[in-house]
């Protein structure tokens, strides 16, 4: 099912994903991680002026990881603002994503975070460094095939 962001999208010849609606009601969309940068200046320019969050998770053992950006467009006068979930997927070898700090500076601290927990590398960051981790950390404490280091499960504990 698109939404009217989507088919504006598709009007104006901007390729995306639609992937329909969470449970508020709030359009998702899939774009390409070498098309996110054009595609955030584009919809900053649209009017979502506002990142009101920014995270990423592991989709499964071995496969993608993702990148979500929850946009808002704030106007003045409007009680109920437009949103969208933004989600790029990447793959875990080599994940890339270029970093729109520069278009929604509020998203300095969260893809640090993104970094830190998961390996993802956003492209033309100013202060991409751990931020959570100690800097001699090994590793991407959030991925679902992390090993922690040093650690041995309590067998047969009562």
């Amino acid at each position: 099912m698109q939404g009217p962001l989507s088919a504006w999208l598709v009007k104006h010849g901007l390729v995306h994903r639609s992937l329909g609606f969470d449970y508020q009601g709030i359009e998702t969309l899939q774009i390409k991680p070498e098309d996110w940068h054009s595609m955030a200046v584009i919809l900053y320019v649209y009017g979502y002026n506002y990142l009101r969050s920014q995270c990423a998770y592991d989709v499964a053992p071995g496969g993608l990881l993702a990148s979500v950006y929850h946009l808002t467009r704030i106007e003045y006068g409007i009680d109920q603002p437009e949103e969208v979930c933004i989600k790029v997927f990447v793959p875990r070898k080599n994940p890339r994503i270029p970093s729109v700090f520069w278009i929604w500076k509020s998203v300095d601290f969260q893809e640090r975070e993104s970094y830190d927990m998961l390996g993802i590398v956003y492209e033309t960051h100013p202060r991409l460094k751990r931020i959570l981790m100690p800097e001699s950390w090994i590793g991407w404490p959030l991925r679902k095939d992390y090993i922690a280091p040093n650690f041995y499960e309590i067998q047969d504990a009562h």
